[in-house]
């Protein structure tokens, strides 16, 4: 819109702006978008929508017609109510009428004052209201005059920023003199909203108009200075890149005239080769070449041209495609387990099995397996052993203490320094499309602000999903459905229930103490003098020596902490050959005490003697099976029950069900009903600094009780467990297995289980099954027959007055 000032205009403008009062009571009024007509102005209007065409028709055939002009509120509007038109604009005349088309005319309009709608009186042919004009709140004093000539400066140096400043502006500045006027002038003139524009319509007066206005200009001149500012700098930014890329288009010109290489050209065909030959699919080779093309335009020294490379390089360098050959031949597999591990039946027999399926049919995905065991028994070295005899390649992936789900799906390549995940990773670094993963510690992950990397792993070991994994940085689907996932864990209720489903959970108990020595003999002990460059002919480790090391300086349920002392033995014969020593030794048990000192641990037994109120039962740690002993005692008091030990709330409610029962029953078993009232009963687990815990200490704990009230001593080499009632039955409890292998190390003879675990004594080796004599019982009245040395008469029809079971 431009805006036509000088002189004679206003002078015109004030002769002709008398207009008889009957023509504002019907006044036809246009509606402008995106625009605002001031007073005194003089401007041109694309006319083209129907009420408004309607309009200027009409207008044909009077002598320069009044007409009103307000804005709209919404430029989007194309037939818009008085409801959506401001009600302060500008009364106007017709200046001439130019028809450009059939219903489209250039309309030229000259403001007159500005007027307010009163009411709408109709809105056909078109829009019709009754207006008044609104004269102008002007008080000429000092401070006007200082807002008016400080205006007409700031706008006069604003005109000289404009872009492209109408001709007339510099002379109108001049020309105009009131203080009103120069207001609108400046106004129309400014490039801001329609909302600010109206606003200086709608103000009246003249000191706070002049005000108004000069706030937009400074608002404006602020932004002129920021645009010219970032132009500068972008100008400045651009004329150095475009320095450096003729500069390197002119050394590529003379190391291509001598015959030099290394160019990077040269650099991105090779790129763009090593892809070629990567032979990746589909989504993958459409993303690394578009990055290629743009890197082809890039600056080489530009960080989003290294970005780019690297990109495209792990692109190159996954093996697509690639796959090791299984090795099918189940005797050759299996016999490859069997000379790397001693024992591990259950998985070495799971292994053997994917072979001989995978034999039978070439496209069986590979198993999802996860390892549950204590420390040190060789569940990592199984994942290496399970790839060395399948004849693929080997990945270990430490998830312990991994807290950031990036570590697994890889960071986004908006930030600095992103690179895939560990399973990306690892499949770059394997070199093959089908190797052994091992995700170590799978148990010790856990969640923080950026994610949770348990659930990142569900997409990577879900067998419906891992065809199509995508890492965050490369954004294209890698197939992962040929990769054996290994899983290692201490336990299994720390690991997520959507992540355990998803994974086949083999159990891999301690080994029994006859398991150690074979270990040690034909493992450890040639390990160990191989790694500290001795021989036979240097050392040998007797059975007494290998014995004693198992029994008396190590305790675990693994063979970690053998090996270290079998390597400390070595060490000492490494010292004495380094010194020049060439005779032979034979460690045996004497030895081992001169090099490791006195023993560190006292074997685990069971009690030598019988004695009331002392029962013996069985725990698992993650270290395996321990025996643990119950102790009861009776003193003079007023029927407290005291428990000590460190115990759990689940181990204390196992006690508090026994002494309930053992209550409810007290006249079964000869004891009188009010047998509390005058004792304080104590019961206490030792090793009070290892935290204890679990359901499976209630029947022990009900033995010792009754063994303490009747005196009567419970059988030393007899160990209880079992979970309790109140109704007198006994649950199923967990770990048999490793409480087995306990019990067997520790010289137990009878274990008294529950029934209901009956399924888990098939997992005991059948050597500790042969030595170890398994009681399985189902009704707590049971278990005194069988562990207290002298019989109880029970009475079944005698219970407590008060209970009813």
């Amino acid at each position: 819109m431009l805006a036509l000032w000088g002189r004679s205009a206003i002078v015109r403008c004030m002769a002709e702006s008398i207009i008889p009062e009957s023509a504002l009571d019907a006044l036809p009024i246009l509606a402008l978008r995106n625009s605002v007509l001031f007073p005194a102005s003089v401007v041109p209007v694309n006319v083209g929508r129907a009420r408004s065409v309607r309009l200027i028709e009409e207008a044909f055939g009077h002598e320069r017609p009044t007409i009103g002009v307000l804005a709209q509120r919404d430029a989007d509007e194309e037939d818009p109510g008085f409801e959506r038109l401001y009600t302060v604009g500008t009364l106007a005349r017709v200046l001439k009428v130019i028809r450009l088309s059939s219903g489209h005319y250039s309309v030229v309009l000259q403001g007159i004052a500005r007027m307010r709608v009163i009411r709408p009186v109709g809105r056909e042919p078109c829009l019709r209201a009754r207006v008044e004009r609104l004269p102008e709140q002007l008080a000429r004093d000092e401070e006007i005059d200082a807002l008016t000539a400080h205006l007409r400066e700031v706008a006069r140096g604003l005109s000289r920023s404009l872009p492209s400043p109408p001709r007339e502006m510099g002379a109108a500045l001049d020309n105009v003199r009131e203080a009103g006027a120069l207001s609108d002038l400046v106004a129309s003139h400014l490039p801001i909203a329609t909302e600010r524009k109206q606003e200086i319509i709608e103000t009246l007066d003249v000191r706070a108009r002049l005000k108004a206005v000069l706030e937009l200009i400074k608002r404006q001149q602020e932004i002129h200075r920021v645009k010219q500012e970032v132009a500068s700098m972008v100008e400045e930014e651009m004329s150095k890149s475009q320095r450096e890329l003729l500069l390197r288009q002119q050394l590529r010109t003379i190391r291509r005239e001598l015959g030099e290489s290394g160019s990077e050209d040269d650099d991105l065909d090779e790129l763009r080769e090593r892809l070629s030959k990567a032979n990746p699919p589909p989504e993958a080779d459409k993303a690394g070449r578009r990055e290629l093309s743009r890197m082809s335009s890039m600056n080489a020294a530009s960080a989003e041209y290294q970005v780019a490379w690297s990109y495209v390089e792990w692109l190159a360098d996954l093996p697509w495609g690639r796959q090791t050959p299984d090795r099918l031949e189940v005797n050759e597999v299996r016999r490859v387990l069997d000379e790397d591990h001693h024992g591990l039946d259950e998985p070495k027999k799971r292994i053997v099995e994917y072979i001989a399926v995978r034999k039978l049919r070439s496209n069986k995905r590979s198993p999802i397996l996860c390892f549950v065991g204590p420390p040190g028994v060789g569940k990592t070295s199984l994942g290496r052993s399970i790839a060395r005899a399948t004849g693929r390649a080997f990945g270990r992936i430490a998830l312990g203490g991994v807290q950031d789900e990036a570590e697994i799906r890889g960071h986004r390549r908006t930030y600095v320094g992103a690179l895939p995940g560990r399973v990306v990773s690892g499949l770059k670094k394997a070199g093959s499309g089908n190797p052994v993963f091992v995700l170590d510690e799978v148990d010790k992950m856990s969640a923080d602000y950026s994610g949770d990397p348990a659930s990142a792993l569900l997409e990577a070991l879900d067998p419906e999903q891992n065809h199509a994994f995508v890492d965050h940085y490369l954004n294209v689907p890698v197939d992962l459905s040929q990769v054996m996932f290994i899983a290692t864990a201490n336990r299994k209720d720390t690991i997520p229930r959507p992540l355990l489903d998803r994974m086949e959970v083999i159990d891999i108990a301690g080994y029994t103490r006859d398991d150690k020595m074979a270990i040690a003999r034909d493992f450890l002990v040639p390990r160990q003098l191989a790694d500290h460059g001795l021989t036979p002919e240097h050392l040998e480790i007797t059975d007494s020596a290998i014995e004693r090391l198992v029994n008396e300086y190590t305790s675990e349920a693994g063979v970690r902490h053998l090996a270290q002392q079998v390597a400390a033995l070595c060490r000492a014969i490494a010292v004495r050959v380094a010194s020049g020593e060439t005779r032979h030794v034979d460690a045996d048990a004497k030895f081992v005490e001169e090099v490791l000192g006195p023993p560190k641990y006292e074997l685990a037994g069971a009690e030598k003697t019988s004695a009331a109120g002392i029962a013996t039962t069985l725990c698992w740690t993650p270290g395996g099976g321990e025996i643990m002993l119950v102790e009861c005692s009776q003193m003079p008091g007023k029927g407290e029950f005291h428990l000590t030990g460190k115990m759990g709330d689940v181990l204390k409610e196992s006690a508090a069900a026994a002494l309930s029962y053992l209550r409810v029953r007290a006249a079964s078993y000869g004891l009188k009903d009010d047998f509390l009232q005058r004792v304080d009963v104590h019961v206490h687990l030792p090793k009070g600094a290892m935290s204890k815990d679990g359901p499976a200490l209630g029947l022990p704990i009900f033995v010792g009780l009754v063994s303490m009230l009747l005196d009567n001593p419970v059988r030393h080499e007899v160990a209880v467990l079992g979970e309790l009632t109140l109704r007198g039955k006994l649950l199923r409890v967990d770990g048999l297995k490793q409480k087995c292998l306990a019990a067997h190390r520790a010289g137990i003879k009878v274990l008294v289980a529950p029934r209901a675990n009956a399924p888990d004594l098939e997992e005991v080796p059948e050597r500790v099954r042969k030595e170890l004599q398994v009681q399985l019982i189902s009704r707590v009245d049971e278990v005194l027959a069988l562990a207290l040395t002298q019989p109880v008469r029970i009475n079944p029809d005698a219970i407590h007055s008060s209970a009813h079971a």
